[in-house]
């Protein structure tokens, strides 16, 4: 496949259809989660490992799947590969693990997840299924990362808070100083709708803005190719 075709892939799942302010999908963790940057960041790549392995093992074993069950055979293999993160994170990562909770889990019935098998991943081949889910997942995770970091940000007046528990001995940062009063509507579930609101409107504002000037300056035509003269020999 042309090299192209995979950047195409990979724009579409970040910027073009990405799943949380173009697509909406996923609300439940979006609002729920993102009260942090750690909590947001940590379960964004728990969705991108569980997509691109999904996507990857789907698009292998679409050729053996009937038509009739591929639904049920699909959230199997989702089910599975979820609930392999989510071992391993209780193990290895287990006071992220007890924060994250139900959400974990959850992420066998994202829209987002099973929207990709059956779009993309069903009709393509591995590499190009892999990519694509990872494209989506961290086109969600992006949106997961500002959308927990505006609402800490305001809320708290802190970034990274709870990063211990990923990396021991790591501290948060005091952005505005350990007097500020903080923001408690970003932190309830009113923020998490206003900060999502501004991002869709910021994406739908850089997007107008790109293609207004794609239309002001369009492409200059190619000129048609022409044969060189060639001069006569004498006679």
């Amino acid at each position: 496949m042309d090299l192209r075709v995979y950047r195409d892939i990979a724009w579409n799942g970040w910027w073009k259809q990405n799943p949380g302010v173009v697509q909406i999908l996923g609300m439940c963790p979006t609002l729920a989660i993102t009260t942090n940057i750690v909590n947001a960041v940590s379960l964004g790549l728990a969705t991108v490992l569980v997509m691109a392995m999904s996507n990857l093992a789907s698009s292998l074993l679409r050729n053996f799947i009937p038509y009739e069950i591929r639904i049920p055979v699909f959230i199997l293999i989702i089910a599975a590969l979820t609930t392999v993160v989510d071992l391993a994170m209780n193990a290895y990562l287990h006071a992220l693990y007890l924060v994250l909770g139900i959400f974990i889990p959850l992420i066998v019935t994202n829209c987002i997840v099973l929207a990709r098998i059956e779009a993309f991943a069903a009709k393509n081949e591995p590499l190009a299924s892999t990519l694509d889910g990872a494209a989506m997942g961290l086109g969600a995770t992006m949106v997961l990362t500002v959308l927990g970091a505006m609402r800490e940000l305001i809320g708290n007046g802190t970034l990274f808070s709870g990063i211990e528990m990923v990396i021991p001995g790591a501290h948060e940062i005091q952005v505005f100083g350990g007097d500020y009063p903080g923001f408690l509507t970003f932190i309830l579930p009113p923020g998490a709708f206003f900060a999502l609101g501004c991002l869709i409107a910021g994406r739908n504002w850089l997007e107008a803005r790109r293609q207004a000037r794609a239309r002001s300056n369009p492409p200059a035509p190619q000129a048609p190719a022409t044969a060189e003269p060639t001069s006569a020999e004498p006679a």
